[in-house]
């Protein structure tokens, strides 16, 4: 199964990025032939961005980005939302792809189910 996740939140304010890499990690856990399809879109786009320093204790997306990246997941990240928030410049995590509408389109066809957050 393939399974397509669309975030359009920023990584900190509210909880949609983090309960939806939550979510991701425990299909990834439970369910490894499931391949795993990410994309950022509108603030979530700095979901991918490196360095991000939060409080001890506290949940820190770019270390779970990682973390299913490294288990498989694909991330793609929309360009044209980087570029509006004046973040073209800054590195992004590796593995994630600056992308556009086309390939999320593309994603939406091939996956079996789409959830957003």
């Amino acid at each position: 199964m393939k399974i397509l996740f669309v975030i359009n939140d920023a990584p900190y304010g509210n909880e949609k990025a983090y309960n939806t890499l939550r979510l991701i990690m425990t299909l990834q856990n439970e369910n490894p032939k499931t391949e795993i399809l990410i994309f950022l879109l509108s603030d979530a786009v700095s979901c991918a961005l490196i360095d991000q320093s939060t409080p001890q204790g506290y949940y820190n997306i770019e270390r779970m980005l990682k973390a299913v990246i490294k288990k498989g997941a694909k991330v793609k990240s929309c360009g044209s939302c980087i570029d509006a928030r004046g973040l073209g410049e800054l590195k992004l995590l590796e593995g994630v792809e600056i992308s556009g509408m086309s390939d999320l389109a593309a994603w939406l066809l091939e996956a079996d189910k789409t959830i957003t957050f």
